[in-house]
């Protein structure tokens, strides 16, 4: 496509509103059309965030204004069930809508309910929803107008797992994961625990085994990759960072360490944002922290489990840079445009 596509982004003052912003004022084929946001609405996108001046100075709307306006592509960055609510007027309209938030991500929608306490808003939509993992549904997604935009810890998990699922001849059983995310992915919304005082200096899990909201998710395309149930042990952690996610998953499994980095280097031989390391070259946050990459090593075996570690930047590729790479696979532009920098 040769001209500019419109955009509206809902909840643009989230972290994850900013780094769209940030990155669709850069990209070349896209120009933002409105901002939405409840709290800050009448205000200067640039008064609130001024590393935005010279950059963008859109005014903040309602979300209830914006339901007027027609644009070509929306991104919603609000909260899960306000944010399956607040897209349908654009749904309704036929209008290309990317959601950030967990509302279309699961199938089922008792299993939305049950970890969510929420009845889904839409749940006639689940059925026309494409999951936008772009490495393993490139193909769906270029046909999408409703894109659930994988969540950021689940993205570091099922870059580095769904090869191995989808392998022939795999026997994965006992997958453990223990994951440590930076303050950013709890959002920017006030709670006790992401406060200065209480994260700064310190390390502290959450939500351990089977209560994080995350944990469906991931079982849910697991199990489609392996064409049987899949369940995983899902231990999340705060680390007292900004950004950034470095997850380390434990397999048993009859792969060596080695057949799987191989497995999954073919995987992804010829995906831009997935890179695959060494066993002795073991990835960390700071080598991704602002890109959209994902990177992933395979260690241990000799009768222990395989270990594979992952790092991405859990606002990035974990949340708008993994949006607006879905974005271009549906509207034809070259998928890493306005990701590469």
């Amino acid at each position: 496509m040769s001209n500019k596509i419109s955009i509206g982004i809902l909840g643009a003052t989230s972290y994850t509103g900013v780094e769209l912003v940030r990155l669709l004022s850069g990209h070349g084929m896209t120009s933002i059309d409105f901002v939405s946001s409840r709290s800050s609405a009448g205000e200067r996108f640039n008064a609130i965030f001024p590393e935005t001046k010279n950059i963008f100075d859109a005014v903040l709307i309602r979300p209830e204004e914006a339901k007027a306006r027609t644009v070509d592509c929306v991104f919603s960055c609000l909260p899960h069930a306000v944010s399956a609510e607040l897209c349908l007027p654009f749904i309704k309209k036929g209008v290309s809508v990317i959601d950030l938030s967990a509302d279309f991500r699961l199938k089922d929608p008792a299993v939305y309910e049950l970890w969510y306490k929420h009845k889904h808003p839409a749940a006639h939509l689940l059925a026309d929803a494409v999951y936008g993992l772009p490495e393993h549904y490139r193909k769906r997604i270029a046909k999408a107008k409703i894109l659930a935009n994988p969540g950021c810890y689940v993205t570091s998990v099922l870059l580095p797992l769904m090869p191995l699922f989808k392998a022939p001849g795999a026997k994965i059983e006992g997958v453990i994961v223990d994951a440590k995310s930076g303050v950013s992915g709890a959002g920017r919304a006030l709670k006790q625990n992401t406060h200065f005082c209480e994260a700064n200096e310190n390390f502290f899990a959450y939500s351990i085994g089977h209560a994080h909201r995350h944990t469906p998710e991931m079982e849910q395309e697991l199990s489609f990759a392996a064409g049987r149930k899949v369940t995983i042990t899902f231990s999340p952690h705060l680390l007292p960072i900004n950004r950034g996610i470095l997850s380390t998953i434990y397999l048993k499994t009859t792969f060596s360490a080695a057949d799987c980095g191989r497995i999954a280097a073919a995987a992804y031989a010829k995906e831009p944002f997935v890179r695959i390391r060494e066993a002795d070259d073991l990835p960390d946050i700071h080598d991704v922290a602002f890109t959209n990459y994902c990177d992933i090593a395979f260690t241990g075996g000799n009768g222990h489990p395989v270990i594979a570690v992952s790092a991405l930047d859990n606002l990035i590729k974990g949340a708008s840079g993994q949006a607006v790479q879905n974005m271009n696979i549906m509207f034809g532009f070259p998928e890493t445009t306005g990701l590469l920098r």
